[in-house]
């Protein structure tokens, strides 16, 4: 490598779908609040989007405390997807957002099909700084017993397919607890969904040694963190090998650039930044700009030409 490719300029900009992030580094949903509240620590705008806690349509309370829990590599949470419903943070959270000039990525969850199908015609409306809903099908599904959505192709190719009222592209967010995985990002595909974001968090649970009870007020709780990152990078790979042209958000365990590469060569156009982010509000703002040293230092002149290079 020649020295002056130290200081040559590297194209972040990265397609993901039928969009073009300034960037290849977002937030994670659940780890940056639902609006502008990293905007005092992180320039937003600078970020390929910030994507929001998940959103039911509805206000939803969460879990009982003790919601949160550090263990060894990581941590695990339980806060339950608490959230003020679409309308209320339509009207109230979004407009300081917009106001950061950041590209935003609205994460809905809901019980039922039908919940999506609503969560998808609320943000209908919503202005256009929201570039992508992220359609978080890893929740229970009351209409299928409580199994979870992303489980089974059926009902994450309902949820996914029920959301497009949105208008927006939508990206399916899948969990890592199941052995189809690709069978069921190949239905999320189908549905209609531009781009696999990959992965949610791994079931855990804790024990409380000195109550002799679970750590966590809701029993299991979700792991994340440095611990899941391989699990991370193995699903990107997978999904990235059975469907060549898809879009793909990796996640999981990102607190360093070194991740973030790692997650692109996987397969990943971009990456977000969740974990990490709780440790230090700054954290997106550091992988993002770690990641454009290690590119000049390396050569690579736009971010672009790692996705999938892993792979031959």
């Amino acid at each position: 490598m020649r020295h002056r490719d130290r200081y040559a300029a590297v194209d972040l900009e990265v397609p993901v779908g039928s969009l073009r992030l300034r960037a290849p580094v977002t937030t994670a949903a659940g780890t940056a609040g639902h609006g502008a509240e990293l905007g005092a620590y992180v320039d937003l705008a600078s970020l390929g989007a910030v994507v929001v806690k998940s959103l039911s349509c509805d206000p939803w309370p969460g879990n009982p405390a003790p919601r949160v829990r550090p263990v060894a590599a990581g941590m695990l949470n339980s806060v339950g997807l608490q959230g003020p419903g679409i309308p209320a943070w339509l009207a109230h959270d979004l407009p300081p957002l917009e106001a950061t000039g950041a590209s935003v990525v609205v994460s809905i969850w809901g019980r039922r099909v039908e919940d999506y199908a609503r969560a998808g015609e609320l943000l209908a409306a919503a202005p256009p700084c929201v570039v992508a809903v992220e359609v978080n099908v890893s929740c229970p599904n009351t209409e299928d017993g409580g199994e979870m959505f992303a489980h089974s192709p059926d009902a994450t190719a309902a949820a996914v397919e029920a959301a497009a009222a949105c208008g927006r592209p939508r990206w399916a967010k899948l969990s890592p607890n199941t052995s189809d995985l690709v069978a069921v990002a190949g239905a999320a595909l189908r549905a209609g969904a531009e781009a696999l974001t990959l992965v949610n968090t791994l079931v855990g649970l804790a024990i409380d040694v000195r109550t002799r009870r679970p750590a966590l007020g809701a029993g299991r709780g979700g792991l994340s963190g440095p611990a899941l990152h391989p699990v991370a990078v193995r699903a990107v790979y997978e999904c990235r090998a059975a469907y060549p042209s898809c879009a793909i958000v990796g996640v999981g365990g990102v607190s360093g650039a070194l991740d973030a590469v790692e997650l692109l060569m996987a397969g990943a156009n971009a990456v977000q930044v969740g974990t990490a982010t709780l440790a230090n509000p700054r954290a997106p703002a550091r992988v993002l700009r770690d990641l454009e040293l290690w590119c000049r230092r390396n050569g690579v002149r736009e971010v672009a030409e790692l996705t999938g290079c892993a792979h031959g």
